[in-house]
């Protein structure tokens, strides 16, 4: 078996929390609207999935115009150390509502499993799109076979011609 990418599925837990964040929160006072500007913070960062290293990778609806601003600030969003320590900060205080304590946690995990996917080397890739190829008239085939296709021995071929004929 190959090896697991972990960002992957911390992507997939941040993009979750930023989700939760943006939802409901108990008032639109000082805290519920610092927590909504993170959740939408940590949603336009995580949106734009990275390249995987072996296979291939479904890219998300729209996401080529995310990863062109995430592709911008370089560094600061392709390196998971950062991502790690965003998340857990913006993870600290969530904990003090009790109506984005599920965000909290979500952000945690995603935080602890960026910085396992850092201390791997693992780091964020765009998804490069490729320049479609014409296919060429006739150039289905690349070379002709340079043997004759496969036949039956002669005497099978004799007791053929006699059984037939």
């Amino acid at each position: 078996m190959g090896q697991i990418e972990w960002a992957m599925w911390a992507n997939e837990q941040a993009l979750a929390a930023g989700l939760s964040e943006c939802g409901g929160h108990g008032g639109w006072g000082a805290w519920g609207g610092r927590r909504w500007a993170g959740g939408v913070l940590v949603c336009l960062l995580e949106y734009p999935r990275s390249k995987r290293k072996k296979g291939s990778t479904m890219e998300r609806c729209g996401q080529k115009y995310l990863t062109a601003v995430v592709k911008v600030f370089g560094p600061l969003t392709r390196n998971y150390y950062i991502r790690a320590v965003l998340h857990a900060a913006l993870a600290v205080p969530a904990g003090f509502l009790l109506s984005t304590i599920l965000g909290t946690v979500c952000l945690g995990i995603a935080s602890g499993i960026y910085l396992l996917a850092a201390v791997r080397g693992e780091e964020w890739r765009p998804i490069e799109q490729k320049p479609r190829e014409r296919p060429q008239v006739g150039g289905t085939i690349k070379q002709p076979p340079s043997n004759p296709p496969p036949r039956p021995p002669p005497d099978a071929r004799k007791k053929q011609l006699e059984v037939g004929g």
